[in-house]
C-alpha cells in the first residue's frame, strides 16, 4: 500500500497559529474512495463521522466544515474542486472556548452544527456551544489562520444558528433550539444581526413550530433565492428523519413548507441536515448525513433540482416533489476532472506534526505528544488520569482519529518506554465510545504485559475487564484492530511484524456521546510523578 504524508497541523497539540498545507502524497485512501473513476460517484461521498456537514462554494473551490462536540482541534475544515473528491485542510479551533471548561472531556457538548459562509471576501463559521451560546470565526484563507472566536448571543440551548445578508444591507441570523438546555425544542427562530456579523441585535421572531408535523425541527440554513428567503430544516430526529424546507417572502415569515428529501424506499435512514450549493452550470446539489451507529453520521450528496421555487433532492421517484437518496450518480459539471483525493487517514508521523486527521478528547496540553521527524515517529507521553476517574470516559489525552469506512484493518507500530521508577504506567490502541475496547502494554514490577481490555458503558462508570495476555520480552510490539461490518472488531499483536494472533474475544464498537466511535492511541497513568514515561509510535496505516 502506498502510504499517505501526513499534512502539518499547528494546531494539533494547543499552540494557536495558522495550519500550514505541504505537498503530501495524494494516493487516495485505500479503504474508501467515492470517485469510480467513469465520472460517476457512490455515497457516501465521505464515510466517516462529519455530522451535521455544511458548505459554500467561492468560485471554483468548495469548503465543508462540520460538528465537533467535544473534540480538539474542532472544526474540520474540508476542501474540493469537484464535491466528489474532499480533503482535510486544517481545523477552524485550535482549542474550544471557554478553555478551562473543555480541558477535560465535555462529552457530546461543545460545537454543535455549524454553518459556513462567504461575506465580502471573508469565510465566517457559527455554530452553537448548548451551553454557552452562538459562537463566530473567521477568515479570509480557510486554509490558513481563523481569528479568534467571537460569541455573538449568549444564552442556553442556542443551536444550530446560520447567518444571511441580504441584498438591502440587512443581515440575519436563524437558529433553533436544545429542550435539554432552553426548556424547549421543535420551533425556530430568525433575529437580526449586525452587519458584520458579530452580534444579534434584537429578540427576532418564531417563524416556525414543528410540534404537531415535524418534530425536533432544527438545523437550519438560511438561503435567499428568487425573492423567497428560504430555511432548509432537518426534522423527526437524527436517525429517522426528513428535509423540511421553509420558505417566505419576508425573513420573518410566515413559512409555506415542503419535504424535499426523506428516506423512501432506501435504505438510507434519516437523510437530512445539510447544506446546499449552485454551480456555474447551473447543476444544484445537496450535502447531508446519514446516521449509522458506530460509524457516525457519514456524509452523502444529492443531486438537486428546482420546480415552482421549491428544491427536491435524490430521486423523486413519485412525482410528488419529496426525493429519496442515490446511490451512485453522475459526478457535478465542475467544468473540469480532478484527481482523486481522499481524507486523509494512515500517518507515518514523518513530518514536523501528526496528521489533521487526528483529534484529542480535549483541550491538549502541550506536554501530551511531540513529532519527531528525525526519527519519523511520534512521542507519547503518559498523562495522570483524573483522580475521580473510573475508566478512560475521563481521560483527556486520547489521540484518536473517525473509522474511515465500514470494513478496514488499522496496525500501528510502537515501542514503550516505561518510567522504571513507576508501576502501572500504560500505553494503548483503542477503538473508543460509550463502549470501548483496547490492547495496552503496562509496566509491572517485573516487566512490561500486554493486556486486553473491555469497558461496557464507560459513559456510566462501569469498571474495565482485564485479561492478561502475557509478559513481553520486547517492549516493541504491532497492534491492530480488524472492524468488518457491522462494526465488529477483532484486535490482534504481532512480536516480529510478521505472524500475528488474535484475541479471542470480539468486540461491537458503540458510538460516542453524538459522535461515532473512533480509533487511535492513549498514554496513562494514575500516579503523579516528575518524569513520566512514553511510547514511540513509528506508524498507524490502515488498509483493507
Amino acid at each position: 500500500m502506498k502510504l499517505l504524508k501526513p499534512l502539518l497541523a499547528g494546531l494539533a497539540f494547543g499552540v494557536s497559529c495558522a495550519v500550514p498545507v505541504i505537498a503530501q502524497d495524494d494516493s487516495p485512501s485505500a479503504v474508501w474512495v467515492a470517485d469510480q473513476g467513469d465520472g460517476t460517484y457512490i455515497n457516501p461521498i465521505i464515510h466517516a463521522d462529519y455530522s451535521d456537514p455544511d458548505l459554500c462554494r467561492v468560485g471554483d473551490d468548495f469548503y465543508m466544515t462540520a460538528s465537533s462536540f467535544n473534540v480538539a482541534p474542532g472544526l474540520p475544515i474540508l476542501h474540493s474542486k469537484d464535491l466528489v473528491n474532499w480533503e482535510l485542510i486544517g481545523h477552524a479551533l485550535d482549542r474550544q472556548p471557554p478553555f478551562d471548561h473543555f480541558s477535560k472531556p465535555q462529552h457530546g457538548n461543545g460545537v454543535w452544527a455549524p454553518a459556513i459562509r462567504y461575506h465580502k471576501g471573508e469565510y465566517y463559521i457559527y455554530w452553537g456551544d448548548p451551553d454557552f451560546g452562538i459562537y463566530m470565526v473567521k477568515t479570509k484563507d480557510p486554509a490558513g489562520e481563523w481569528e479568534d472566536p467571537v460569541l455573538v448571543e449568549a444564552g442556553k440551548g442556542l443551536i444550530d444558528p446560520c447567518p444571511l445578508w441580504d441584498e438591502d444591507g440587512n443581515a440575519y441570523l436563524s437558529h433553533a433550539f436544545a429542550g435539554s438546555r432552553a426548556g424547549i425544542k421543535s420551533i425556530l427562530v430568525v433575529k437580526p444581526l449586525s452587519a458584520d456579523g458579530t452580534k444579534t441585535t434584537g429578540a427576532g421572531k418564531i417563524v416556525f413550530d414543528g410540534h404537531e408535523d415535524h418534530p425536533t425541527v432544527e438545523g437550519t440554513k438560511f438561503y435567499k433565492r428568487n425573492g423567497y428567503y428560504y430555511l432548509f430544516a432537518p426534522a423527526g430526529g437524527v436517525s429517522t428523519g426528513w428535509q423540511l424546507i421553509l420558505r417566505s417572502k419576508h425573513p420573518y415569515g410566515p413559512y409555506e413548507e415542503h419535504i424535499s428529501l426523506t428516506q423512501g424506499e432506501t435504505d438510507i435512514n434519516g437523510p437530512h441536515q445539510g447544506g446546499w450549493v449552485s454551480l456555474e452550470s447551473g447543476e444544484d446539489w445537496f450535502v447531508h448525513f446519514q446516521d449509522k451507529e458506530a460509524y457516525g453520521r457519514i456524509v452523502h450528496m444529492q443531486p438537486m433540482i428546482w420546480e415552482n421555487d421549491w428544491p427536491t433532492m435524490g430521486e423523486d421517484t413519485n412525482g410528488d416533489g419529496t426525493g429519496q437518496p442515490v446511490m451512485r450518480h453522475k459526478k457535478p459539471d465542475v467544468g473540469k476532472t480532478y484527481p482523486v483525493t481522499t481524507v486523509d487517514d494512515s500517518d507515518e508521523f514523518d513530518g514536523d506534526d501528526i496528521g489533521v486527521q487526528w483529534q484529542w478528547h480535549a483541550n491538549p496540553k502541550a506536554t501530551w505528544a511531540f513529532a519527531n521527524p528525525s526519527k519519523g515517529m511520534l512521542r507519547i507521553y503518559t498523562d495522570q488520569l483524573p483522580e475521580d476517574a473510573e475508566n478512560l470516559w475521563a481521560a483527556s489525552n486520547l489521540l484518536l482519529q473517525k473509522f474511515p469506512a465500514e470494513e478496514f484493518t488499522t496496525t500501528t507500530e510502537l515501542t514503550f518506554h516505561p518510567n522504571e521508577k513507576l508501576q502501572n504506567e500504560k500505553v494503548g490502541f483503542i477503538v473508543m465510545g460509550m463502549s470501548y475496547a483496547y490492547l495496552a502494554l503496562e509496566s509491572e514490577s517485573d516487566g512490561v504485559y500486554l493486556k486486553y481490555v473491555e469497558c461496557d458503558d464507560a459513559e456510566h462508570g462501569k469498571p474495565e475487564k482485564e485479561t492478561v495476555i502475557k509478559k513481553l520480552s520486547d517492549n516493541k510490539v504491532q497492534l491492530r484492530v480488524t472492524v468488518k461490518e457491522g462494526a465488529v472488531c477483532q484486535f490482534a499483536y504481532s512480536e516480529d511484524g510478521e505472524q500475528f494472533t488474535s484475541i479471542e474475544d470480539t468486540f461491537t464498537a458503540v458510538p460516542g456521546k453524538w459522535i461515532g466511535a473512533k480509533v487511535g492511541l492513549f498514554a496513562a497513568r494514575e500516579d503523579k510523578i516528575n518524569d513520566s514515561g512514553y511510547a514511540d509510535v513509528d506508524w498507524f496505516r490502515f488498509s483493507k
